[in-house]
């Protein structure tokens, strides 16, 4: 009997935790920020930057174009003007289909 599990999602997330995710150094997210217009984690008054959800979706784009497909950054802006609905559609897409089979495989292996 499947069931949904319930997501628990923060607001922010600090930049640690979102380089700790994306296994990079902090150093790199920051250049992203200057490069990306689609992200704009927010900032406190100290300086330090905190990601949405939203801007994490954003990221795993970004690193989906860069890393997997092989975009150069210039390639990766320009890709994510023209498309970026039909990319967050897809990335949630990948993300579904990795919970299903994350999903299948505990169960093949409780058989």
């Amino acid at each position: 009997m499947p069931y949904k599990e319930r997501e628990i999602s923060k607001m922010y997330y600090s930049m640690g935790e979102v380089a700790q995710l994306f296994e990079v150094n902090q150093s790199l997210l920051r250049f992203y920020e200057k490069e990306f217009e689609v992200l704009q984690p927010k900032k406190n008054k100290k300086g330090n930057r905190y990601f949405t959800p939203e801007d994490i979706e954003n990221l795993k784009i970004i690193f989906h174009l860069i890393k997997d497909k092989g975009y150069t950054i210039g390639g990766a802006k320009e890709y994510l003007k023209n498309n970026l609905t039909q990319s967050k559609d897809n990335i949630k897409i990948i993300n579904t289909l990795e919970h299903i089979k994350s999903f299948l495989i505990e169960v093949r292996d409780q058989l």
